[in-house]
């Protein structure tokens, strides 16, 4: 049953309002694994990582994914506790305070805003390059308006109900994953068929192994990877609209993440076997249809195959437009409905049981903040939405590490009840906590440099700093406002599990604010 929360006439209200037990285990996996967008994470982002470890690309995955199994442990165990589609922003205020909380609801958020715009510019260029526009595939503003249009139209199928949105991205999911495994198939056919072209290499598993790897390239590739995982979460975010949402939205998450890195390991392995580190490094806006090219070159599928890859990337970016609308609209509905928002984001709609408000206003602030970054990318001469891959990387940093952390501290006293306890609600999620913010602070440490990845210094740093970590401490002034405009969120305290009884059972707690508090 969903945690209670205060309605706004401060009577007390058995969930939010969202559709209950509209979504089993299926499809919350697969809204999971489609957040993410595999075929355009993949894409955007392994020829950074060849640029920082050459070969060493698909140890920087398997790397990066043990903090990310680790967080998935934490949101699985504090989803158990408190199944509020707040999700770490609920999870934080009750093992740390109300401030915690608030900002760890505001940059999972603006982690969603920021990433959109280059979701939608990448759905909108393929979209022209599958009917053979290249000249309007590279030209910032026919992208940006088709771009908005995909945004608006995502944002449409979030509000007509859940269901709809499951189903959509079932079909996209499927589609993207048979083109990109008939990908690999071809290149690896391609390598070991004598027909290999200059560049490529036979898989090792050496390529697995991190030695080699220094420090800094190290902790760089694995903030880049981190972004390539990022979207998981989502399947925890609708976990008040999901069938047994104690435990189904957790496992799915947990699921979703054992998908995404078999997934990768595949790609990243026929990618770089194909045509080499250095050809990846040197084609990073774009490695899987760069590579494609060489693996459906002469197998039969040519022209076919590079369309068919095409069409992967496009579903992907689209698939992830959708899917990061999902919980940035319920984030705001919970810091609404349990006072740290304004109650105009709480609102929901009677006919189809979503938070139709908080989904608008992100689809036009997305909308708004793409035209901004045009403008000023227009403006700099910069590759603005390039940057934000990186700045985006940050947030991702801050609220998985702040939401391990807070597992371990929420549990601490159950954690000597069994090795299993200790191990799992314990020191996996702590681990995994603190080796992502061990990446944040030394990711900003390295973007205070003014030449960081080659970008132009803005104002002494670098933009990928202003974008991420901006981001982040503009929460600070809005949290400060809005606690002007309502005390009661910040009179909240940390509720320690101690207190109460043991979550196996799925026990409801209590609201973060309770009913009748002033205002």
């Amino acid at each position: 049953m969903a945690t209670e929360v205060l309605d706004r006439n401060d009577g007390p209200a058995e969930s939010k309002g969202l559709k209950s037990g509209a979504i089993g285990l299926a499809s919350a996996t697969v809204i999971g694994v489609s957040s993410t967008a595999p075929g355009y994470s993949l894409a955007a982002t392994i020829g950074f990582i060849a640029a920082y470890v050459g070969v060493k690309s698909p140890a920087i995955i398997w790397i990066s994914f043990i903090p990310i199994a680790f967080i998935a442990a934490a949101f699985y165990y504090l989803n158990r506790a408190d199944p509020d589609c707040g999700t770490n922003f609920t999870w934080v205020t009750r093992s740390f305070g109300p401030r915690w909380g608030w900002m760890g609801g505001w940059s999972s958020m603006v982690a969603d805003l920021i990433i959109m715009p280059n979701l939608a510019q990448i759905a909108a260029s393929y979209t022209f390059l599958l009917f053979g526009q290249e000249g309007w595939a590279n030209n910032a503003w026919t992208t940006m308006a088709v771009g908005i249009v995909f945004i608006m139209l995502m944002t449409w199928m979030c509000v007509v109900g859940i269901e709809l949105s499951a189903r959509t991205q079932m079909l996209l999911l499927i589609t993207e994953l048979v083109i990109l495994v008939l990908f690999s198939v071809a290149a690896i056919a391609k390598v070991y068929g004598g027909h290999a072209p200059s560049g490529s290499l036979h898989p090792s598993l050496s390529w697995l192994s991190p030695s080699g790897i220094g420090a800094r390239n190290m902790i760089e590739g694995v903030l880049l990877a981190v972004f390539i995982y990022w979207g998981w979460d989502t399947a925890t975010s609708v976990n008040e609209e999901s069938e047994d949402a104690n435990t189904t939205p957790g496992v799915a998450g947990v699921l979703s993440t054992l998908i995404l890195v078999g997934i990768f390991l595949i790609v990243t392995f026929c990618a770089q076997a194909v045509k080499g580190s250095t050809f990846l490094a040197n084609n990073p806006d774009d490695v899987i249809s760069a590579t494609g090219k060489f693996a459906f070159g002469s197998s039969g599928l040519g022209t076919v195959g590079l369309k068919l890859l095409i069409i992967a990337i496009l579903s992907s970016a689209a698939a992830s437009c959708q899917t990061t609308i999902l919980p940035a609209a319920r984030t705001a509905l919970s810091m609404s409905m349990h006072r740290a928002f304004p109650p105009k984001l709480g609102e929901i709609d009677p006919q189809r049981l979503t938070p139709a408000y908080s989904t608008w206003l992100f689809g036009i602030i997305s909308s708004v903040w793409y035209v901004g970054l045009v403008l000023v990318g227009k403006a700099s001469h910069g590759d603005i939405l390039g940057w934000s891959i990186a700045g985006v990387g940050l947030m991702i940093a801050y609220y998985y590490g702040q939401c391990g952390i807070a597992c371990a501290w929420y549990y601490r006293r159950y954690l000597t009840r069994s090795v299993k306890d200790f191990v799992l609600v314990g020191v996996f999620p702590l681990v995994g906590g603190l080796t992502l913010l061990f990446v944040f602070v030394w990711a900003i440490h390295d973007m205070f440099n003014p030449a960081f990845e080659g970008t132009p210094s803005w104002l002494g740093v670098s933009p990928i700093l202003w974008l991420g970590g901006g981001a982040l401490v503009a929460g600070f002034p809005v949290m400060a406002w809005w606690n002007t405009q309502d005390h009661a969120f910040f009179r909240v305290k940390p509720d320690a599990l101690d207190l109460r009884p043991p979550p196996e059972g799925g026990d409801q707690l209590p609201p973060l604010v309770a009913a009748g508090a002033p205002r």
